[in-house]
């Protein structure tokens, strides 16, 4: 993508708001933990803690200035705004208690905030937030909500709009919909956990049209409003992030703690049956170890004693970040850390290609608590590069019933020495079109995420950007490829990519670039697929040599009209080099399983002629059971 036309019509993103009501005042909080059980003082806490050498770590913030820290975004100015979760009570949920959202500021960039204020304090079961197209998104209550905040003030405009409805949020303990990231598509990214089954849709919306999922990572897109599943299976994901080259993965407990999330794959579940009875065959967890010694029932590794102390300290798993910060030493950039909650440490997986995919690699552990009331929820870099670490600080987790000490929480900073400092007015909102497009060659990709979801509100509200490269940006041939890819995910995000940046893309070297052609074409919200550039996918399915590339053929096959679908399948059905992968064979027969009882002549015809064994035995499964 060189040249990107300017936008002839720009999508407005409009809310109809309301002055918001007179806050009711905030319940008081108190504890269900028995009397006398206290956790270290936040001082002591953070005192307690062991990391590499050369790393520092502060309090940034402790109770009572934050409690219970369930969720936590970095805004514009680099401002905390943390989600503090009071309604849970240990398993489900009470209604005595409100939820809320804070803003903790560090002004004088010392690692420690000075300045804190309440931005909502109305919510309940509250378990996500982020920021962005003027307001605050948060998952609250069963429902996907903004609040309105256009003029910046850190006040509401307004009450609460309800974006999205009937996350299953009353017949639960635990496991509910969780976390909020924009992704490199421009989209608003969720979890999803195992006990609830939620039928979503925008408020109205017949249950017919609605969707169904359980445990899965979906995906909102802010300007168009399209909802929809990314992929489906493991037990309660509570973190993800993607790398360099915009590969999502997330973290999970109990049957393994790290996926690589591809669009349209079903994954192992603890219990139950995904909705499709015919799936036959089910992905596995990209990471090759567990964390906990497996020999044993996965409730009775708990005490990170022993041999699941070895293994990474126990089975449950909150928070991943992918470090691309410019803060820690370059032997962590790309790796994904992870908060262990039975182990009170951070585990550490590298992320290396192998086969079509990923596998996840044990690396030592960076961080042990060394103390048994920590709790890490969520890990996240900011734009001095140094991690915020947040502690929910209990005694207990999701299967105890010991109460709950929902007055404490912390919030930690781990820096590699003393980062650099930000300008004092550091705003990236300030910033014009031009500095933000040149924010994408900042090696801390926390820069160049939040420029690209800047240029995209301005674009949707009007504020047409114009993207091309020049001398003041740079010449495109010249970039390595994720400054290319970050290029070209803004013509995503604008909608302004067409066949020919699509065909570019796909003459590539780099297998990455070859691959965001392929998902960006895809894409729901772009134009469909010409038969000019259908016609090349296929020479792709048939030749290239990028496992990677295709996977994402496969994991497109969904979104295929019959006729191409049965013709893109026949081709990646002749890459004889997939044949035992254990992920390419079932995304093949995840993408075509729908038409197999529909066409038995096509079904007949590509079982005959696959070079992929367990393609061949599925569909004379499916065709035997019809």
């Amino acid at each position: 993508m060189r040249h990107l036309p300017v936008a002839l019509i720009s999508i407005v993103l409009a809310f109809i708001t309301t002055p918001p009501a007179p806050a009711a005042e905030f319940p008081k909080i108190t504890n269900s933990q028995k009397p006398g059980e206290e956790p270290p003082t936040a001082a002591e806490a953070a005192a307690k803690i062991t990391v590499p050498k050369g790393f520092k770590i502060t309090l940034f913030a402790g109770e009572p200035d934050v409690r219970q820290p369930i969720a936590f975004e970095i805004d514009d100015r680099g401002r905390l705004w943390v989600a503090e979760n009071y309604t849970y009570k240990g398993r489900g949920f009470t209604d005595e208690f409100n939820d809320r959202i804070i803003i903790l500021e560090d002004s004088d960039q010392d690692g420690r905030f000075d300045k804190r204020s309440v931005f909502w304090n109305q919510g309940k079961r509250l378990s996500g937030v982020t920021l962005g197209f003027g307001g605050v998104w948060a998952l609250n209550f069963g429902k996907l909500i903004f609040i309105p905040d256009k003029n910046g003030d850190d006040k509401p405009d307004g009450e609460p709009v309800v974006l999205l409805d009937g996350f299953e949020c009353d017949k639960i303990s635990h496991n509910v919909v969780n976390g909020l990231m924009w992704g490199p598509d421009g989209w608003l990214y969720g979890r999803h956990g195992i006990q609830a089954l939620s039928v979503v849709g925008a408020p109205g919306t017949p249950e017919e049209q609605r969707t169904k999922l359980k445990c899965a990572i979906w995906r909102y897109h802010p300007t168009q409003h399209v909802f929809e599943i990314v992929c489906e299976g493991t037990t309660n994901p509570w973190g993800m992030d993607y790398d360099l080259h915009g590969e999502l993965f997330f973290t999970n407990n109990v049957i393994g703690h790290l996926w690589h999330a591809v669009p349209g794959a079903y994954y192992k579940r603890m219990h139950g049956q995904h909705f499709n009875p015919n799936l036959y065959e089910l992905i596995d967890q990209t990471a090759d170890h567990y964390h906990w010694d497996t020999s044993k029932k996965w409730h009775q590794a708990r005490d990170a004693k022993g041999s699941t102390d070895e293994a990474g300290g126990g089975h449950s798993h909150c928070g991943g970040m992918i470090y691309l910060g410019d803060n820690w030493p370059a032997k962590y950039r790309g790796q994904i850390f992870m908060c262990n909650t039975h182990g009170r440490r951070v585990n550490v997986n590298t992320l290396e290609r192998k086969g079509v995919g990923y596998v996840g690699k044990r690396a030592p552990d960076f961080l042990h608590a060394n103390q048994p009331w920590f709790r890490g929820v969520e890990l996240k870099y900011g734009p001095d590069g140094g991690v915020y670490l947040t502690d929910w600080t209990d005694h207990g987790e999701c299967h105890d019933n010991d109460g709950v000490h929902r007055t404490s929480g912390r919030i930690y900073k781990i820096t590699y020495g003393d980062p650099k400092k930000l300008p004092a007015d550091f705003d990236l909102k300030k910033l014009s079109d031009r500095d933000l497009l040149k924010m994408q060659f900042k090696k801390n990709a926390w820069q160049a995420r939040h420029a690209r979801r800047i240029l995209m509100e301005r674009d949707a509200v009007g504020k047409e950007v114009a993207v091309h490269s020049g001398e003041d940006v740079g010449d495109y041939d010249k970039m390595p490829t994720h400054h290319k890819l970050r290029w070209n995910w803004i013509g995503l995000q604008l909608g302004r990519l067409t066949d020919d940046d699509y065909l570019e893309m796909l003459g590539e070297k780099d297998e990455h670039l070859r691959v965001w052609a392929i998902r960006s074409a895809f894409d729901p919200v772009q134009p469909k697929i010409s038969n000019r550039l259908f016609t090349q996918l296929i020479k792709h399915a048939q030749t290239d040599k990028s496992g990677l590339v295709r996977l994402y053929l496969a994991s497109s096959l969904r979104k295929l009209n019959d006729e191409r679908r049965w013709k893109l399948v026949a081709a990646l059905a002749q890459r004889a080099e997939d044949a035992n992968d254990p992920v390419q064979p079932l995304m093949l027969w995840y993408g075509i399983e729908p038409l197999v009882v529909n066409d038995k002549v096509k079904a007949l015809q590509l079982a005959t002629e696959s070079k992929v064994p367990k393609l061949r035995t599925f569909i004379a499964r499916r065709l035997a059971a019809k």
